[in-house]
């Protein structure tokens, strides 16, 4: 189920590699605009879209139906923000919905059994041996998150110095299962999150609202920042970490705005 994320980012920015930019060649070109109003409308079970009167569909030819009339709207202002071409790299939204409709909602444990793995072997538990101003980063970063799991719900868990794997409580791998969401829209939000971040717990307080986009953001690149300021930083590097994050800033906001189906 990784491969969710790579729906999300296909069609994505100009690749700086140029064996890259040769493959987005072969590519199809973008559809025109065929449309010229841009409604939502109410339908059985949440709201959906209108293009000139006639409901959006997913790529799997499902309605694209989603919880609230707010994310409703938020997906109307996507698609009319389109001009002469349909740029898919700038519907983020949409895309996320089409792949909680398509991709989470049918394959719905093996999607919530993928995050409770990522939990298992989670970014937080392995700290660096030094030196110790990254030790401190890390830890002023990712203990506060760790300190939420244990103390609001109780599951500690082991941390590691290096890359020596160590196996977490059975019991608290079980709460991280019980906090994931059961509608497929946030589900496939804190899955995108998490693979975004390396975090299930990350993507899991930003769903609690514990910790914001930002400061779920500076936890999941602490290293890559650290590795930034010792020797520059990567053209391709930064082009990608940007395109992330559009993708995370879009799975938050799908949490926020449909939050009425989040448990």
């Amino acid at each position: 189920m990784r491969e969710l994320l790579t729906d999300l980012e296909a069609g994505g920015a100009e690749p700086a590699d140029p064996v890259a930019r040769a493959q987005a060649a072969l590519r199809p070109a973008r559809p025109k605009r065929f449309y010229k109003d841009v409604t939502v409308g109410a339908a059985e079970g949440g709201f959906t879209l209108l293009l000139d009167g006639r409901p959006v569909r997913t790529p799997a030819r499902n309605l694209l139906l989603v919880p609230t009339r707010a994310l409703a709207e938020a997906l109307a202002k996507e698609w009319d923000a389109q001009a002469r071409e349909i740029d898919p790299l700038s519907m983020p939204l949409t895309r996320l919905a089409n792949v909680a409709i398509d991709r989470v909602a049918p394959e719905a444990d093996a999607v919530r059994d993928e995050v409770v793995r990522y939990a298992g072997t989670d970014m937080l538990f392995y700290r660096a041996e030094g030196p110790t101003a990254l030790v401190e980063r890390q830890a002023r970063h990712w203990d506060p998150v760790l300190d939420w799991a244990r103390e609001t719900h109780g599951a500690p868990f082991f941390l590691s110095e290096g890359v020596c794997h160590v196996t977490q409580p059975g019991d608290s791998l079980a709460r991280v299962a019980a906090l994931l969401p059961g509608a497929a829209l946030p589900l496939a939000a804190v899955h995108v999150m998490t693979t975004l971040t390396g975090s299930a717990l990350v993507a899991l307080a930003v769903a609690e609202g514990v910790i914001d986009a930002d400061t779920a953001w500076q936890a999941a690149h602490v290293d890559e920042d650290w590795n930034r300021e010792l020797w520059g930083e990567d053209e391709a590097a930064t082009a990608r970490r940007a395109a992330r994050r559009v993708e995370m800033d879009a799975a938050v906001t799908a949490l926020r705005l449909g939050a009425d189906v989040a448990a």
